[in-house]
This record gives structure tokens, sequence and C-alpha cells, in this order.
């Protein structure tokens, strides 16, 4: 077991989260319940920034809505100075509700539709990041028709292949994402995008995967990116101004995980754009990278009431909880593995071994394979760790399951960020024909 942010065991043997303690939350705001750390996620802004401050002045941060977005979400990154990577209409609709500047917004995504692109482009958001010839030529389209010239950025596939889950491996040549270094198309898409007159050539992305610990993926591709800005000035004179090296830095879902430190991650991967800068004589870029998980990762805790208790003798223990892939469907998609505190008595010893399973109905519902926990009743608070990134966008109504709430909790305070579904908000959508009225 592992505490992060806020986090503590209080007098009455509860688990407290900013402050709250998650007893009361469960009393008040009902199961499953996401839990956001605002102060953990306030910290890691600002460590970004000063470690970007300190080791590479001319850079951005620009936080990756994917992970976690609400307009609350977008109301803290905007107080924090970061801007917004978003990848979606649904996205770019929600940071402008919350009043989010459109100018801080990089647009990603690898089948920008030609409304995302006029929505886009009608509020004037900073920049798109292209992924395909195709894209290229929709935007050129769509900015001739606005009477704009687009910023863009091309998205580079840098050949690399960071060891994570293959799921969430983007990086190397064989995949949706990009344009491929080895096979010659970022440098024809380069070539192209200078062409057109709509479209404005700031700079190039890549990213390489996700939850990556290890720093040496990260060093390659920035000197991949670096070699290609080289290779492009030097074939079209043309001189790339910005280079943004995406994101994918890990968190720590379980005690033996072993992230980096972000200073250590910020320093390599600087000095990489340092020396290759200097070596080829090029004026040093602006500097850009986008977290999402390890921002609200370790934030987050997702609350869960313990149901039926299934003893399988000479097998296993099953204890099924109110939640499952509806609001978590990382393990099912990814193997995702997860740790997790008995909120209600927090500080007693763990005793028997649990498989949690979900209420969904699907075989594949289990949140956490063989966990060591007290003893477990009917009507217990469990509390599973670092569920901020990927839960509550990925949440769904499979079963027609309500998605749970999200509340952010400071200084004692709990604040509703996102209300729960009720039944009603199921059917909103949901249209009975004419010819089957009765």
């Amino acid at each position: 077991m592992f505490l992060t942010g806020t986090m503590l065991i209080n007098s009455q043997n509860h688990l407290e989260i900013g402050g709250c303690d998650t007893t009361e939350l469960a009393g008040e705001f009902a199961t499953p319940l996401y839990v956001m750390d605002e102060e953990l996620i306030r910290s890691n802004c600002a460590e970004y920034k000063e470690a970007f401050a300190r080791f590479y002045p001319h850079s951005l941060v620009a936080y990756a809505g994917k992970a976690f977005l609400t307009t609350a979400m977008c109301r803290l990154v905007e107080e924090e100075g970061l801007a917004l990577d978003v990848v979606s209409g649904g996205e770019i609709y929600t940071a402008l509700e919350a009043g989010f500047p459109p100018e801080k917004m990089i647009f990603h995504g690898n089948n920008k539709t030609a409304e995302e692109i006029r929505l886009a482009l009608e509020n004037n958001i900073g920049c798109f990041v292209a992924d395909s010839f195709t894209e290229l030529e929709l935007l050129e389209e769509e900015a001739a028709a606005a009477g704009k010239r687009a910023a863009v950025y091309l998205r580079v596939k840098p050949g690399i292949e960071a060891h994570t889950h293959h799921y969430i491996q983007t990086g190397q040549t064989d995949s949706k994402f990009g344009l491929g270094l080895a096979d010659g198309q970022a440098l024809a898409a380069v070539k192209k995008a200078l062409k057109m007159k709509h479209l404005d050539l700031r700079g190039l992305h890549c990213h390489i995967g996700s939850q990556i610990f290890d720093l040496k993926p990260f060093r390659l591709a920035a000197g991949v990116m670096m070699d290609f800005i080289k290779e492009i000035k030097d074939k079209t004179s043309f001189v790339i101004g910005e280079l943004d090296l995406g994101g994918g830095f890990g968190i720590r879902y379980r005690q033996s995980d072993e992230p980096c430190k972000l200073s250590a991650y910020v320093q390599e991967i600087t000095l990489v754009v340092r020396e290759k800068a200097a070596e080829y004589n090029l004026p040093l870029p602006k500097l850009l990278v986008e977290p999402g998980r390890s921002i609200v990762g370790e934030a987050g805790t997702t609350l869960y009431t313990v149901g039926t208790i299934k003893e399988i003798p000479g097998i296993r223990c099953y204890a099924a909880v109110d939640g499952g892939m509806n609001d978590n469907l990382r393990t099912a998609l990814y193997e995702a593995k997860y740790e997790a505190i008995l909120a209600n008595r927090a500080g007693d010893a763990a005793e028997k071994v649990y498989t949690v399973a979900g209420r969904a109905c699907e075989s594949g519902d289990i949140l956490i394979h063989d966990i060591k926990l007290p003893e477990l009743r009917r009507g217990d608070l469990l509390a599973v760790l670092s569920t901020g990134a990927y839960h509550y966008p990925m949440a769904n109504n499979y079963n027609r399951f309500p998605r749970p709430a999200v509340v952010f909790v400071r200084d004692g305070r709990a604040d509703i960020v996102v209300r729960r579904e009720t039944y009603a908000d199921i059917l909103r959508n949901d249209v009975i024909p004419a010819r089957m009225a009765r």
C-alpha cells in the first residue's frame, strides 16, 4: 500500500484525501465516486513548469486533456499557466465553455473532421497538429474557405518502440499516428505544407507512447527529432522553430512501480536538444511537452462500496463492488494493475487475498486480481488508487449503468465538478419511433 499527495490515515482509521474523510465523501456523494486531489494536481503542474524554467526557459507545458477533462479542470489548467492539448471537437467545446484561451490550445487527432476543423478555425485555436497528407489538404481547404492561415505542427513517427503495453505505443513505424521518417513521408509532408498558402508550418511533434519509466526512449526521440530538423534545413532551407516532444511520463500504480524523477526527465531531453542544436548550428527551438497522466493520474482515487463476497473453495474469493469496467476500462483494455486501500478500516492488517470484481455482465470485468486486504464485509468502502487519468474520460454506460460523480477535494472542502448521472440522463437521447407509439 502507498499513499500519495495529501492522503493520510486519520484518527478514526479512515482514509483521508485533501482533508476530507473518504467515508464522509461516500456518504454525501454516494459511490462509485472519483475523488481528485486538487492540491496534488496543482503541485504537479507547478513541478513541470519549474523544471522547464530551470533547464530550458524557452518552453511551454501543455496539459493533455484526454487524460481527464472537465470545465473545472480547464479552469485549473489555466490558473496554473499551462497550455491545453485537445483531441476532439468535444474537448475544444469543453475548454471554450470553461473560458480557456483558444490561442493556448493545441489540436491533435489522427482523423479530424471538417466540422471540428471549422470549430477550431472559427475560435482561433492556437495550433493544429497535422497527422496525414489528407489532413493537410483538408486544413488548407478549410483555412482558405475561412480566409485564415492556420498554424501547423506535423506529427512525426520517430521509429522508437517504448517498453510499454503495445496498445499505448505510438512512436513506432507501424502506428496509426503520424508520418514516418524511415519511409520519407514526414519529409514529403514538410515540403507539401511549405507550399500551402493557408498553412503556417511552425513545428514538429512526436509522442512515443505512455506510462514509460525508462529515460532512454525519450532521449532517443529528442535526438531523432533534432536530426530531422537538420535534414529539413539541409533539404529545404526551412528552419523548424518549435519542437513538441509529447508526453508519456509514467506514474506509480503499484508500490513496485518506479517512475523516473521529473527533473531527470526534463534535464535529459533538454540536454539532447541543446547538444544537437550546437552540433548542427541550429537555433534552439521552442520546446513543448504534453503531460497528462503524470499531472492527474496519482491525484485520482475511486471509491467503491463492497457488495457480494463469493468464496470459491480452493480457488479464489471474489469481492464485488458497485463499479467496474464502466468507470475503469483500463484493466480490461490494457491489463492495468492497481492497488487499493480499505478506506473505512485503512490501518487494519491485510489478512486475505481477494479478486475485486465489477458488476458488469462480463467475465472480464475484474478491477484487481489477487490483492491482499483486511477481511472484507458487505458495505465496506474500497479505495482504488491512481485512477485520475483515463478513467472518467473512458467511463461508459454499458449495462445502462450511470456514470459516477467527480469531486475535487482540497483543504477539507469537497466540490462537485461532474454530477452523477441519473437513469433519466441515460435515456435523454433515446427516441421511440412514432410507428411504435402506444
